[in-house]
């Protein structure tokens, strides 16, 4: 007898673990890349938050294959704290787009005409298809790193509340959602962000930070098939001021049922 979608979901409780862990980890990820404040010391750079956060890790890496629980370990430091993290920041990330490392996905990659207008285009797809727009008090860019990944977060939490209750087309549409976004976004870039990463900073916290990204981002999309992007991947000219296309796989989801609706909702 051949069981139904919905019946496979609510008896198939482990896979909700998997997805809230899988949530935790992009959000530890996102806050990591953001400024770093108090609380990226306590959840990231204290002994007691990589601990907790290893947890996670580990449910997701049972065989210990990735290292993914080991990396999240070598987050902590006994001389860790926001003040020293700020001075680390400033000089990997810099107050423009082109520091030593450039956290924006949009900043990679030169061989594809309006890439930059067309990405950015995109990016905005994905977010205002689940109802997301960026927070005005950021004043950050839609690719930065860290908020691909906090995007990816609420997809994991999105797909949890959805295996837990039995909702297949929500389910569906999560999935759907996290494979192409990995596809064309985050997994195209992370490799070689991250390489940049780690050679600018070995062994410090941003370093480990970048390595637990690729490690975490690779195993994702090795789980969903899908293919990453080259660890040589370019920055694209700096002088590069084409004008945008039409968007792309961010108007998949904005068809996907459930997706937010602009008119429906009042937007502009």
């Amino acid at each position: 007898m051949v069981e139904k979608p919905e019946s496979r979901i609510n008896h198939d409780l482990s896979e909700v673990d998997l997805a809230l862990c899988r949530a935790t980890l992009y959000s530890a990820l996102a806050l990591g890349f953001r400024p770093p404040t108090e609380e990226t010391v306590d959840r990231l750079a204290s002994d007691a938050g990589a601990t907790a956060l290893a947890e996670a890790a580990a449910v997701l890496d049972a065989n210990g294959a990735s290292g993914l629980s080991s990396t999240v370990l070598r987050l902590s430091a006994d001389t860790a704290s926001s003040d020293a993290l700020s001075r680390s920041f400033l000089r990997l990330f810099g107050h423009t787009a082109r520091g030593a490392v450039a956290p924006y996905e949009t900043e990679y990659g030169a061989e594809a005409l309006f890439q930059q207008s067309q990405e950015l285009g995109d990016l905005a797809g994905f977010y205002l298809a689940f109802g997301l727009t960026l927070s005005r008090a950021e004043h950050e860019r839609p690719d930065h790193v860290a908020c691909e990944c906090e995007f990816l977060s609420f997809l994991c939490l999105k797909e949890a509340y959805a295996l837990e209750n039995a909702d297949v087309p929500m389910l569906e549409e999560a999935r759907k959602a996290t494979r192409l976004f990995l596809r064309d976004h985050l997994g195209r870039f992370v490799p070689a962000f991250s390489r940049k990463l780690v050679t600018e900073e070995p062994g410090g916290f941003y370093g480990v930070l970048g390595e637990l990204c690729s490690r975490f981002v690779t195993e994702d999309c090795v789980r969903l098939g899908v293919p990453l992007g080259p660890e040589n991947l370019g920055l694209r000219p700096a002088n590069d001021d084409r004008v945008p296309m039409a968007c792309g796989s961010g108007t998949e989801c904005a068809a996907m049922p459930g997706a937010y609706d602009p008119e429906e909702n009042g937007a502009v």
